[in-house]
């Protein structure tokens, strides 16, 4: 480490609060909200709709979706240094992160049924030149359609507010929700949801917004003008004495009779709200057990291949078809969604799972150490596909049971006999 003195560290230091008399005047607007957060229309704003999308965005961005290059055959080879995978790693744009931009882009997914992601700075014109270095992202909404370019409201950092451009469809990423048929059809299961939420919130409110609702009987017949008058000046003496009050106490005559109505009244809204949100649920293969994180490895796996993955499918194709041109899909380029295969799996079951693939020569050692948190290991085996059981030199001579018989694949007992005993400790 470099050995600084004191005068150095004095010239070179610097301190946040320090300097503090910037001139807001060049700063451009500002807001006591992110201006570019997403929010989500009244449709979505109710208390289950909002986590249900909540949960789906933050199970989609977990996965990490690259710019990979791949085989002729398609199979996944390696992540590509390039600025499109820069931003979908790291900064899409300056107010976001990758994981952050995702989940973003989800949410928007849902509540409009079809976004665009649109690369609002590159290092060349995409209407102009078809390859091009993207260098931000942002999720932008469609307004108007139109035979080869789209209206998006976008947000423009310059300018700290949304604004609707008119772009080519070849430039951005246009993604339609895979559940649209659920989602977002006007007669779908959960627009019909939210409807019968609307509706028990007015309901709720109509019943405790702190009306008596009652009903007075009065000793006289109330036909004439005269008789309407003196009916509501009672009425009137009532609501005085009640308010009044310190403990809302009124008295009536005794010939006067009080009805209350303010009970809730009989209807099956609350019954078609349980039976739409267990429609939903079936539906994007969503059961209680995931909300709680207490789900098996089937029920889990069936709630990724309904909800999650078409999401993410979704959005890789989008990129890919948008982002990289006919060439660099020629040369293998793709953006594909990277799931990792022990993210819900139990630590207990961890290493055993490692153990079994390291005998498969399906991962090396090196990748088995990175996935438990140790750091790789400096051996050149460890970067090589090989059974840690199996000596190199004279194959399997791990031993079953007691050690008295090699284990399958390994020499027979008359072979193992019939070897000098330097050549079975291996040493030679």
């Amino acid at each position: 480490m470099k050995d600084i003195g004191l005068r150095d560290r004095l010239q070179h230091a610097y301190n946040a609060f320090t300097g503090r008399d910037v001139d807001r005047s060049n700063l451009g607007p500002s807001y006591s909200v992110r201006a570019d957060r997403l929010a989500l229309g009244w449709t979505a704003d109710k208390s289950i709709i909002s986590s249900l999308f909540n949960m789906i965005a933050i199970d989609v961005s977990a996965t990490p979706i690259r710019h990979v290059d791949t085989a002729q055959n398609g199979t996944f080879v390696g992540v590509r240094r390039s600025a499109l995978n820069d931003c979908l790693m790291l900064e899409p744009n300056i107010d976001q992160s990758g994981r952050a931009f995702i989940q973003d882009a989800v949410l928007s997914l849902f509540d409009e049924g079809v976004i665009a992601i649109v690369p609002v700075e590159s290092d060349l014109d995409p209407r102009t030149n078809n390859s091009f270095d993207i260098k931000q992202l942002r999720v932008g909404r469609i307004t108007q359609w139109f035979p080869e370019q789209v209206e998006v409201e976008v947000y423009n950092q310059a300018r700290s507010t949304k604004e609707r451009v008119i772009l080519p469809k070849r430039t951005v990423a246009i993604i339609e929700n895979p559940l649209y048929e659920v989602m977002n059809k006007p007669n779908s299961t959960l627009k019909r949801l939210s409807r019968k939420l609307s509706m028990l919130d007015l309901a709720d409110e109509k019943t405790y917004t702190g009306k008596l609702d009652i009903i007075i009987q009065l000793p006289y017949v109330v036909k004439t003008e005269a008789m309407r008058k003196r009916a509501e000046n009672r009425i009137q003496s009532i609501e005085d004495q009640l308010g009044k009050g310190g403990h809302g106490i009124a008295y009536t005559d005794g010939s006067e009779k009080i009805t209350q109505l303010n009970r809730p009244a009989e209807n099956n809204l609350l019954d078609q709200i349980k039976f739409l949100t267990a429609e939903l649920m079936s539906r994007l293969g969503i059961s209680e057990d995931v909300f709680k994180g207490t789900a098996t490895e089937i029920v889990w796996t069936h709630y990724w291949n309904r909800a999650v993955e078409p999401v993410l499918s979704a959005l890789a194709d989008g990129m890919s078809k948008a982002f990289l041109t006919k060439t660099a899909r020629t040369q293998g380029q793709a953006v594909q969604y990277i799931r990792d295969p022990f993210k819900n799996v139990p630590p207990s079951q961890i290493v055993t799972s490692l153990d079994t693939m390291l005998r498969d020569q399906v991962i090396t050692p090196n990748e088995a150490r990175t996935r438990i948190g140790l750091p790789p290991s400096p051996n050149e085996q460890a970067d090589q596909l090989q059974n840690p059981n199996i000596n190199p030199q004279m194959g399997d001579t791990s031993l079953d049971g007691e050690g008295d018989i090699p284990g399958p694949g390994g020499p027979d007992v008359q072979s193992v006999l019939s070897m000098p005993m330097s050549q079975v400790r291996g040493e030679g």
